[in-house]
């Protein structure tokens, strides 16, 4: 294909944006999340790029009555997983100096501290302890943790066996062996997360949303009809019942391709949701307001001409001509 081929409506009506993490930037051995971080800073200046290049701003429930009107300007959308306590504290101030609408989703479980995060949670622990003993199936396994690639490579064992078995007792297996080494999950949930009342101050911020974000960020994929559907719904009336308004988006936890299936994004449409993916792409005029792209603001890529490439939409082409 060729060069104008990739470029001719790459951009489509433009891009939703994923963010985890907007804090100040803190210097670690290991950082098996630091893809999940930006700083305030690089936010600001993606934004700033953003309008440099022409798009506007809307909020994510406004976004399919966009793309079904006539306005042919690129939008921008700004979305952030899990509620963090640094998307109060340092993301919303950037959004408001630029008048810029943004989403958060919450999960009920991080919000209730009744559910923990547990690659946060892993995060803290491989660089605790200078080795561990876990089971991961198949009897219990000596795990050497004196250096960032056998962290990392534990990381990612830890990974692949939460979304290889049931997750929610591939969690709290971890959690189990976090607290036996002196590591309280949940006390982590508290520190990393908003509560009820951070909520409620987000919430009434200009141009601030919370979204549904599940109970216990399980991939909805991998579970029955009856708990996927209650997964969806107790999240909405979650919120409903914190901030006094419904939710009318929803993110999926994972967000790709094994964890969102086309029941689920049925669900979501049943409930009148707008949800989005993690499926990377850009907008186009008749996307499906259950299944929407979003691309990630990446903590290894900051600049803002990383921004401005992604939000083209040619890195999507390339990989599709692949």
């Amino acid at each position: 294909m060729s060069a104008a081929g990739l470029m001719r409506g790459a951009r489509g009506r433009g891009a939703i944006f994923t963010l985890h993490h907007v804090r100040p930037f803190v210097a670690a051995m290991f950082s098996p999340n630091a893809h999940l971080e930006i700083t305030p800073q690089a936010l600001d200046a993606a934004i700033v790029r953003l309008k440099r290049d022409g798009y506007g701003f809307v909020p994510l429930a406004d976004l399919p009555a966009h793309l079904a009107g006539d306005d042919v300007k690129p939008v921008a959308v700004f979305t952030l997983d899990d509620a963090y306590r640094d998307n109060l504290d340092h993301a919303a101030p950037v959004f408001a100096h630029h008048g810029v609408p943004f989403t958060v989703f919450a999960t009920e479980g991080f919000v209730t501290r009744t559910r923990s995060l547990w690659w946060e949670t892993l995060a803290e622990l491989l660089q605790a302890k200078p080795r561990l003993t876990f089971d991961f199936g198949a009897g219990p396994e000596r795990l050497h943790l004196q250096t960032p690639q056998q962290m990392q490579a534990a990381f990612t064992r830890f990974a692949d066996f939460v979304h290889s078995v049931d997750e929610a007792t591939a969690v709290a297996d971890i959690d189990r062996l976090a607290r036996a080494e002196g590591l309280d999950p949940l006390s982590l949930t508290d520190r990393l997360t908003l509560d009820a009342a951070g909520l409620v101050v987000l919430s009434r911020l200009p141009g601030a949303a919370i979204g549904a974000h599940t109970v216990s960020h399980r991939a909805l994929a991998r579970l029955s009809d009856n708990e996927a559907e209650d997964e969806i719904l107790r999240s909405v009336e979650a919120v409903a019942a914190v901030t006094g308004v419904r939710p009318t988006t929803f993110a999926y936890p994972y967000g790709d391709a094994r964890a969102v299936s086309s029941r689920d994004m049925a669900l979501a449409g049943s409930h009148g949701l707008v949800a989005v993916t993690t499926r990377p792409g850009t907008l186009a005029g008749d996307a499906d307001p259950t299944a929407l792209p979003r691309i990630s603001l990446n903590g290894h890529f900051q600049r803002p001409g990383h921004v401005s490439a992604l939000a083209s939409g040619i890195p999507f082409r390339l990989m599709k001509g692949r």
